[in-house]
């Protein structure tokens, strides 16, 4: 039987999972793990493996014995590399395209099969809910179609990841960037906006822009890195 192995390590993608799997046929398979994903490989006949969100480097052995199909936030090669959600609403984005491409040793540099417009609005979780049911649609599509997929065409235009010291409030701007910082950050596994006040840091979530204001949920805590021993 064929198999197709579905590979994320974000929680947001296993809830549509096992709806979206039961409408084709073959075996599905759902890999959180790089073990996972290795137990799944040994002595399958798997056509696909479709990584969703993947935070580890994917060994050659993998990409090149079978068919890997990765989906990255941007219409590459504009925006190959990290953080994509973050970089695109930091340059002014309000919109862009999922795309679909084959797996290769360079970064995002793949053949792409298809792609998806997308919203940039909203909150990060709610963006990444929205840039999964595009992923499952081209998913069932590229099932359906068989694709071949095409090289890029264009100059590759390089983000980098954010780290999470990046996630720091900026102390200067409008209240509009000010806002996109805190929901661009706002999902989780992701560290949000901060401010740090003292020994205290204060977390923020559920912005909402109003007339010369913003209204959002904050968290306050201990700032652990200030944190001596006496």
């Amino acid at each position: 039987m064929t198999s197709f192995i579905v590979a994320s390590c974000k929680p947001w993608h296993k809830i549509a999972f096992d709806d979206v799997s039961s409408a084709e046929s073959g075996k599905w398979v759902y890999a959180s793990t790089r073990d996972e994903l290795d137990f799944y490989l040994v002595g399958e006949s798997t056509r696909y493996i479709f990584f969703l969100h993947w935070n580890w480097l994917v060994p050659e052995k993998i990409w090149r014995n079978y068919e890997c199909v990765c989906f990255h936030m941007t219409n590459v090669p504009y925006g190959r590399g990290g953080s994509p959600l973050q970089n695109l609403i930091l340059a002014g984005h309000r919109e862009t395209r999922v795309t679909a491409l084959r797996m290769i040793g360079e970064m995002d540099a793949g053949p792409v099969y298809t792609s998806r417009h997308m919203s940039l609005e909203g909150r990060a979780e709610e963006i990444y809910l929205r840039a999964g049911a595009l992923s499952w649609e081209m998913i069932h599509w590229i099932i359906a179609n068989r694709p071949e997929p095409l090289p890029q065409r264009g100059d590759a235009i390089y983000f980098s990841r954010r780290s999470p010291e990046q996630s720091c409030l900026p102390v200067e701007g409008e209240l509009e960037e000010v806002y996109d910082f805190i929901r661009m950050l706002d999902a989780p596994t992701y560290p949000l906006a901060f401010a740090k006040h003292g020994a205290f840091r204060l977390e923020f979530s559920n912005a909402e822009l109003g007339c010369n204001e913003i209204k959002a949920h904050v968290v306050i805590r201990f700032d652990m890195d200030n944190q001596t021993d006496e």
